[in-house]
């Protein structure tokens, strides 16, 4: 019989005894996200320093058959990373390295524990930055297994469109690169774009080549304010289609701007709003703001202030990113359940109507924001977890808008994840294709030991 006393014994054969725990308080660290789901702690905590350590771990599993997770910085928001069964965590805090700049083709080499703020620290001495903004600071290879993306995607792209290469332990040890330096192939599948979201459902990442920019010469915010959802949403489909190098969009209903005034001691009038940012040069962005007022005024904005200073701008998006603290903050022994759909920008705004006539429906306190810039919406959800009929309510909440956004081409989660939460509605969603997924996890991972029981059910 197996017991953990042997899966600890052969891991200390290729780890230092630091390397390896059964620590009841690491345990518990490595049990829960920032997710609403309920935490289970796993059998074994390991923190390898190489790919070669990985490979090691992955041998030692794959003989067990033990279930494996990578864990990142814990912040995944669909319980990616609660073992639901016997399980060796990997937390790969002590994979922190930033291996290799290349400001000439734009790219970086970095181990999967960096951080993006770790990232964009170092990327600023050769006025570079990293464009992905999930919000969290998040490590860089979580951030690539749930493919993040955050406030900046409408214009640079989301995690997928900046990965260019992953060396990714698989479940039987082996370990492959899954792309190159060159900024276009048309060689082989695309295994980037497989693995990027897989979720450690397919493999380990030990170290990935992303992309990264120029820091902008000049940047502008803006706050916007409307008297309806729609007017709002309409706003930005005009912008967008005016060709507007929008960087980023926002939208905040008025329930998350009254927590907002709460929690950052702001005072913006109780009406849906417009978080903006421009990014380019001075003179181009000049037009772009005149042309952007033309816009906000003929869909019947009814307030409009642009930040150019630093310190203003930083305000101004501390709000934004602050919003679920504000939330908690508010709504003190609430738990927090953020949803995430994304539709069409044509279905947006009747999306986000239905989704507050559904939450007052519940009858429970929360707030709707959006990347409207690319259909994407969460609606923050304050929920009693010693109250079972609360929960309930919740859950069938969140059923319900990823309904709506699937039945009208979307998807159940635009940037969060499946993990635990998502997978019931994968087969509405993908239908025959989760076949071919299923078929994709068996052949890469036949003892199913990657992360088991998260994005694909191989038992349907």
């Amino acid at each position: 019989m197996l017991t953990v006393e042997t899966i600890v014994s052969a891991l200390k054969e290729i780890l230092t005894d630091e390397q390896v725990s059964v620590n009841e308080t690491v345990r518990e660290l490595h049990s829960k996200d920032e997710s609403y789901h309920e935490s289970r702690l796993p059998d074994v905590v390991v923190f390898p320093s190489s790919a070669k350590q990985v490979s090691d771990i992955l041998k030692v599993a794959n003989e067990f058959e033990i279930a494996v997770i990578p864990f990142g910085r814990g912040s995944s928001l669909e319980g990616h990373i609660i073992p639901v069964k016997s399980s060796i965590t990997i937390d790969f805090s002590l994979m922190d390295k930033i291996l290799e700049i290349r400001p000439e083709d734009l790219l970086v080499r970095v181990q999967p524990g960096v951080t993006r703020t770790q990232l964009n620290k170092e990327l600023k001495k050769y006025g570079l930055f990293f464009s992905v903004d999930p919000g969290a600071d998040a490590s860089l290879g979580g951030m690539a297994a749930t493919n993040a993306s955050g406030t900046t995607a409408v214009h640079y792209g989301i995690m997928r469109d900046q990965v260019r290469d992953l060396e990714v332990v698989l479940a039987d040890g082996g370990i492959i690169h899954t792309g190159n330096l060159a900024a276009k192939s048309s060689s082989g599948y695309h295994l980037n774009g497989l693995f990027v979201g897989s979720e450690g459902t397919l493999g380990c990442f030990t170290e990935l080549t992303l992309k990264v920019y120029g820091i902008p010469e000049f940047e502008t915010a803006a706050r916007a304010v409307f008297p309806t959802v729609k007017s709002a949403v309409d706003a930005v489909t005009s912008i967008l289609q005016a060709g507007i190098p929008i960087a980023r969009v926002e939208l905040v209903d008025e329930q998350s701007i009254e927590q907002v005034n709460h929690y950052s001691e702001t005072n913006y009038p109780l009406k849906p709003t417009l978080f903006l940012e421009f990014h380019g040069n001075e003179a181009g962005l000049a037009q772009d703001v005149e042309f952007t007022k033309e816009i906000m005024n003929d869909n019947g904005c009814l307030e409009i202030k642009f930040e150019t200073d630093t310190a203003a701008r930083n305000k101004l998006w501390e709000a934004r990113h602050n919003l679920a603290y504000a939330f908690i903050h508010g709504f003190k022994g609430k738990k927090l359940m953020s949803t995430d759909v994304c539709v069409s920008i044509k279905d947006l705004a009747d999306a986000v109507l239905f989704a507050r006539a559904e939450l007052e429906k519940a009858g429970l306190p929360g707030g709707i924001v959006g990347h409207v810039g690319d259909g994407n919406f969460h609606t923050l959800v304050m929920m009693d977890m010693n109250d079972a009929t609360e929960i309930e309510r919740a859950k069938r909440f969140n059923e319900s808008i990823v309904h709506f956004a699937i039945e009208r081409g979307g998807t159940c989660t635009g940037e969060h994840g499946v993990g635990i939460g998502k997978m019931q509605y994968q087969e509405k969603e993908h239908g025959a294709a989760l076949d071919v997924m299923r078929t994709i996890k068996l052949a890469l991972d036949p003892k199913n030991i990657m992360n088991p029981g998260k994005l694909i059910d191989l038992h349907k």
